[in-house]
C-alpha cells in the first residue's frame, strides 16, 4: 500500500509539474510519461525473472524498495532547488522550456523508480499468495477472493494519495507534495523488515528463462522424431521437478503438441542412467510450463489496447480538467489530478459489490463457485473500457461547444462554465474495467501459470501495461504528427483548438476491433490440467515423487526400434 501511495503520489500529478512548473509542451510532456509507464511496466519482467531463478521474492522485494526510494529522493532534490526549474510561465504563451542540464535530475529520478518498480511490483501480490494454500479446492471454499483484496488495498492507497497528496502539491507547494510519498516508502521498508521473521519464503527453483530454452532445443533437436500416440511414453522425473512442482505436476495437454517431441527418450537418452541431459531431454511438466506460458499470452495482449485506452487518464483527462469548473464549494476547486479519484472510488466500492453481492447472484446460474470465470470477468471489463472512451468523446465535444459558445476558445487558461463533474462518468467507467478485467486478468495469469513462474506470469500484467503505454505513444506521436497544423487532434498548447474527441473515437474503434480478438482468444484457450497433490501425504521434496523404470515402445522417424522409457510415479 505504501509502495502505491508513494507511486501514485509522485506520478499522478507529474503532468501538471512537467507543463506548469518545467513548461514542457503538452505532448512532450505526455509522452514522457506513458514512456515511463511503459518502462515501468516493463522493468517487472526482468525482475520476476531475477526473483524465480535465485534471489527470492522477499530480496528482490527489498531490493527494489530500496532503488524505488533513491528515485523518491532525487524528485524531491528537482523540486527543492528553484535552479533546476525554469522561470514561471503562468501565461502558457512564450514559455521558457527546462534546459537538459534543469531535466536531469528528473530523469535519474524516473530512471530509479522504473528500476525500483521492476523488483516491487511482480513480487508483492506473488509474494502474498505465497502466505496462503491457493489450491483450487481451497480458494472456492473461501468467502473471500484474495486477487479482490489486493486490488482494493492498492485503491485505498491510491484514494489517500489523490486525495491528500494531489492537494498538498497544487496548494501548499511540490517539496512537500514529493516529500510525504519519499517518507511512505521509508515506513514501507522498514515495516516489511520488521515482519520477516513471520513470512512464508519459498525458495526459488531455478530460472525459468533456462527451462523453457533447454525445452525449446530438446524438441528442435528431436523435430524428425515422430511423437508416441499415448502420452504415458512421454517422459516424466519426479524427484527432478520436485522443487518445481510442490503444488502438484502439470499433466500433459494435447496442444502445441511439437513440443511433446523434448520429452521422448531416445536411444542416447537411455544410456544416461543417471541425470538427464536437459537440453536434450525434457519432463513432460517443463514441457507443460512453456505451453502453459504460450497459452496466457494471446490473452495477455489482448489487455494491451485497453491500457493504451487507459495511458492517458493522467495527461489529456487533467488538461480537460484543468479548464474547467471545478468548484466543489464557493471556497474550494479540487485539483485537476484528484479527479481520478472517482476512478478509484468505483473501484473500491466495485469490488465490495463484486465479491457480496455479484458473486452469490451469478453462482445462482452459473454453478460456479466464484461467480463467473476470469475469462468471462475480463471480457466484460473489456466492454466497459469501450464505453468510457466512447463517454470521452461525447464530453470533450460538450466541452468544446460550451467554451464556443463564451468564445474562450483561443483562451487556453480561461476556465470554461462547464462543470468537471461531466469527467465523472468516463473515470467511472474506467474504474469498472479494472474491477472486471484488471483483477480477472492478474487472477488469470496467477492461475494459470506454472508454480515455479508465477512472478514471472505476474509481470506479463505489467508488461500488457508497458506495452499499452508505448502503444499509446506511438498513437499520439502518430495522430500529433498526421492531423494536420490546423485542427490538430492533440495540440501543444491549447486543447480548446484540438480535435481530441476523434482520437477518443479512434481509440474506441480499436478497441472494439481488440474485443472481437479477445472472444476469439477466449474460444481457443484450454486450460493447464494439474495433478494436485495433498500436503499431508508428503514428509519432505522427495518423497512427492520417486523415479521408476518402465520399458514402453516408442516409434523412432522410420517407424521402428525400441526405447526404454523413464517415468515418474506420484507416490
Amino acid at each position: 500500500m505504501c509502495d502505491r501511495f508513494a507511486a501514485t503520489g509522485s506520478h499522478a500529478n507529474m503532468i501538471s509539474y512537467l507543463t506548469q512548473e518545467l513548461n514542457m509542451p503538452l505532448v512532450k510532456a505526455s509522452n514522457i510519461l506513458t514512456n515511463v509507464v511503459g518502462t515501468a511496466s516493463l522493468t517487472p519482467l526482468v525482475g520476476a525473472l531475477i526473483a524465480d531463478s535465485f534471489a527470492g521474492r522477499f530480496w528482490t522485494i527489498i531490493v527494489g524498495s530500496i532503488i524505488y526510494e533513491l528515485g523518491l529522493v532525487s524528485i524531491v532534490v528537482s523540486a527543492v532547488l528553484p535552479q533546476l526549474r525554469p522561470p514561471p510561465c503562468p501565461t502558457q504563451v512564450n514559455c521558457n522550456e527546462a534546459s537538459s542540464l534543469q531535466l536531469w535530475p528528473l530523469y535519474i529520478s524516473l530512471v530509479l523508480t522504473t528500476l525500483g518498480i521492476g523488483g516491487i511490483r511482480p513480487c508483492v501480490i506473488t509474494f502474498t499468495a505465497d502466505q496462503f494454500d491457493m489450491s483450487k479446492s481451497k480458494v472456492e471454499a473461501r468467502s473471500w477472493n484474495l486477487f479482490n483484496w489486493y486490488f482494493f488495498s492498492m485503491a485505498m492507497a491510491t484514494l489517500s494519495a489523490l486525495t491528500v497528496v494531489v492537494y498538498i502539491q497544487d496548494n501548499v507547494g511540490w517539496v512537500w507534495g514529493y516529500g510525504i510519498p519519499t517518507v511512505a516508502m521509508v515506513i514501507s521498508i522498514i515495516a516489511f523488515l520488521i515482519g520477516s521473521p513471520l513470512y512464508k519464503k519459498l525458495k526459488p527453483g531455478g530460472s525459468p528463462l533456462i527451462r523453457v530454452v533447454q525445452v525449446i532445443v530438446a524438441a528442435v533437436r528431436k523435430r524428425k522424431i515422430v511423437a508416441p500416440e499415448d502420452s504415458d511414453l512421454l517422459y516424466g522425473n519426479g524427484e527432478l521437478d520436485a522443487s518445481i512442482s510442490s503444488n502438484g505436476r502439470l499433466l500433459h495437454t494435447d496442444q502445441f503438441k511439437w513440443l511433446d517431441r523434448a520429452a521422448i527418450v531416445t536411444d542416447e537418452d537411455k544410456m544416461d542412467s543417471s541425470r538427464p541431459n536437459l537440453w536434450r531431454l525434457a519432463t513432460v511438466h517443463r514441457v507443460e510450463e512453456l505451453k502453459s506460458i504460450i497459452r496466457v499470452l494471446p490473452i495477455s495482449a489482448a489487455s494491451i489496447l485497453l491500457h493504451t485506452a487507459y495511458s492517458h487518464q493522467h495527461s489529456f483527462l487533467i488538461q480537460q480538467a484543468r479548464t474547467m469548473d471545478r468548484h466543489m464549494s464557493h471556497s474550494f476547486e479540487i485539483p485537476p489530478a484528484s479527479m481520478s479519484i472517482f476512478d478509484v472510488i468505483t473501484v473500491l466500492f466495485g469490488l465490495v459489490l463484486y465479491e457480496r453481492l455479484f458473486v452469490p447472484f451469478a453462482r445462482q446460474f452459473t454453478r460456479n463457485p466464484v461467480g463467473i470465470t476470469c475469462l468471462q470477468r475480463m471480457g466484460i471489463g473489456f466492454v466497459a473500457n469501450i464505453l468510457a472512451t466512447i463517454v470521452g468523446a461525447l464530453v470533450e465535444i460538450k466541452r468544446k461547444e460550451v467554451a464556443g459558445n463564451h468564445n474562450l476558445l483561443d483562451k487556453p487558461t480561461a476556465t470554461i462554465p462547464i462543470s468537471v463533474f461531466w469527467l465523472v462518468p468516463q473515470f467511472c467507467f474506467h474504474g469498472l474495467a479494472e474491477v472486471f478485467m484488471s483483477v480477472g486478468l492478474m487472477e488469470f495469469l496467477y492461475d494459470q501459470s506454472p508454480e515455479s513462474m508465477r512472478s514471472t506470469a505476474a509481470a506479463l500484467y505489467w508488461l500488457a501495461i508497458s506495452m499499452g503505454n508505448y502503444t499509446g505513444t506511438f498513437l499520439v506521436s502518430l495522430v500529433h504528427k498526421y492531423s494536420g497544423k490546423e485542427g490538430n487532434w492533440i495540440p501543444d498548447r491549447n486543447l480548446n483548438m484540438g480535435r481530441l474527441e476523434n482520437y477518443y473515437w479512434l481509440v474506441s474503434i480499436l478497441q472494439v476491433v481488440n474485443l472481437m480478438y479477445y472472444v476469439i482468444c477466449t474460444w481457443l484457450y484450454t486450460h493447464k490440467h494439474i495433478e494436485e497433490v495433498s500436503k499431508s501425504s508428503m514428509e519432505g521434496d522427495v518423497e512427492l515423487a520417486t523415479e521408476k523404470v518402465q520399458s514402453k515402445p516408442s516409434n523412432d522417424a522410420n517407424g521402428n526400434g525400441e526405447t526404454e522409457h523413464l517415468r515418474s510415479e506420484t507416490n
